[in-house]
C-alpha cells in the first residue's frame, strides 16, 4: 500500500507518517523542505509547492491513499495567498489524484469553518457551514471542504473531510511555543469571564483519526463523501485547559483577564493599523481570534465513532505527561525550572 501525505513536515503531518510507517507502510511525503520523518524506513519524499499543479501531479503518481495535510494557516494575512495555497491547491490535488488513479483521500479540515461568532456546544455534522469568516483561513478550508466531499466517486476516487480541533501535543510550533513566550512575559490575558466550553485533539489521536477513516474509505462507505469532527470525547473549560499546559511548560496560570467586547474592539483596531501601515506579521489580537478565545467551540464525535470506529489511542493525562518530557528534552523549559517541576514528567 503506498500513501502520500501532504504537509508531512508539518506538526500533525509528521505524526500521522509516523503512525503509517509504525504499520510497515510506504509513505511519500511531499513538503517544500526536507523533512525530518525522511530518516524513518520506507518514507520518501518530493519536492513541491500546493501551487505548483505539476509538482502535485508527480507526487500522486504511483500512489494510493492521499492524506491531504498541508495548508496555510492563521489569522491574518492576504486572501490571495489562502486561496492559492487551501483552495486552488487543494484542487490540484483533487484532479491529481483522480489522474494517478488514487482511490483514497482523507482531507484535514477544521471546525473554523462553522464558527459564526455564536456559542457552539457539543455541536454536530448538521451545523452549516458559516456565513461570517473574520480571516481567510476559515473560509479558504470553508471552500477546500465543499470541493473534497463533491469529489466523491469522481474518477474512482472517495473523499472524507476530517476537522480535528485546537490540535495540542509534543512538536507543536504554533500554538504552545507561542502560549508559553506570552505567559513567561506576563502577557496572557483570559478573555471573557473564563466559562466558554471548548473541544480539543492531543496529535495522536488526530493522526490515528486520518487512518481509522481511511482504512474503511470507498465510495460507498457509510463515511464517503461526509465531514466529521474529530476531538476528545470530554469537553473542557478553555482557560483551564490552557492552564494546564501552561503547568507541564512550568509557566504561570493565567490570572488576568480582557471583556470579550474589549477584545473585540482591540481587535478591530489593531486590523486597521496593520493593514493602513502594512506592519509585518499577525496583530497580536483580531475581531476573529477574541471570538475563538470567548466563545464556546465544542463537538460531538457521534458520527465519527459510528461510522468508521473513530478512537483515540492517547489519553490526555498521558498526553500531558509527554508534552511536559518533550519541553524539558528540547529545551524549552529552562534547566532550574525543569529541575524543580520534575514531578510532572514523571
Amino acid at each position: 500500500m503506498s500513501n502520500l501525505v501532504t504537509g508531512g513536515s508539518g506538526f500533525l503531518g509528521h505524526v500521522l507518517v509516523e503512525q503509517l510507517v509504525a504499520r510497515g507502510e510506504q509513505v511519500r511525503v511531499f513538503c517544500r523542505s526536507e523533512p525530518e520523518c525522511l530518516a524513518l524506513d520506507g518514507v520518501s519524499w518530493s519536492q513541491g509547492d500546493m501551487q505548483d499543479a505539476s509538482a502535485v501531479s508527480e507526487s500522486c503518481q504511483g500512489i494510493q491513499t492521499v492524506y491531504h495535510c498541508a495548508g496555510l494557516a492563521g489569522i491574518w494575512g492576504p486572501w490571495s495567498l489562502y486561496e492559492s495555497i487551501n483552495v486552488q491547491g487543494t484542487r490540484n490535488l483533487l484532479q491529481s489524484a483522480m489522474d494517478a488513479g488514487a482511490t483514497r483521500l482523507v482531507f484535514t479540515s477544521s471546525p473554523s469553518v462553522v464558527f459564526d461568532g455564536s456559542d457552539m456546544i457539543d455541536a454536530d455534522e448538521t451545523i452549516p457551514l458559516s456565513q461570517i469568516f473574520l480571516c481567510g483561513y476559515p473560509y479558504s478550508k470553508a471552500i477546500a471542504e465543499t470541493d473534497v466531499l463533491a469529489a466523491n466517486g469522481s474518477g474512482g476516487l472517495a473523499t472524507v473531510a476530517l476537522r480535528p480541533h485546537l490540535i495540542w501535543g509534543p512538536g507543536d510550533n504554533h500554538v504552545l511555543p507561542r502560549m508559553i513566550k506570552r505567559a513567561r512575559k506576563g502577557q496572557l490575558r483570559r478573555v471573557g469571564d473564563g466559562s466558554n466550553v471548548i473541544s480539543t485533539v492531543y496529535v495522536e489521536n488526530a493522526a490515528a483519526a486520518h487512518i481509522q477513516a481511511a482504512d474503511l474509505l470507498d465510495c460507498n462507505a457509510p463515511h464517503a463523501g461526509k465531514v466529521y469532527f474529530i476531538n476528545e470525547p470530554e469537553s473542557v473549560k478553555m482557560w483551564d485547559w490552557v492552564n494546564s499546559l501552561l503547568d507541564v511548560a512550568e509557566c504561570p496560570a493565567v490570572t488576568k483577564s480582557i471583556s470579550a467586547r474589549k477584545a473585540r474592539i482591540l481587535g478591530a483596531v489593531l486590523e486597521v493599523l496593520w493593514r493602513t501601515f502594512r506592519l509585518k506579521g499577525e496583530p497580536p489580537m483580531t475581531r476573529f481570534l477574541a471570538e475563538q478565545m470567548s466563545r464556546s467551540h465544542s463537538f460531538s464525535t457521534a458520527a465519527a465513532v459510528r461510522d468508521f470506529g473513530y478512537r483515540r489511542i492517547v489519553t490526555v493525562e498521558e498526553g500531558l505527561l509527554r508534552v511536559a518530557r518533550h519541553l524539558k528534552e528540547t529545551g524549552q523549559i529552562p534547566p532550574t525550572v525543569a529541575n524543580a517541576g520534575t514531578q510532572h514528567a514523571s
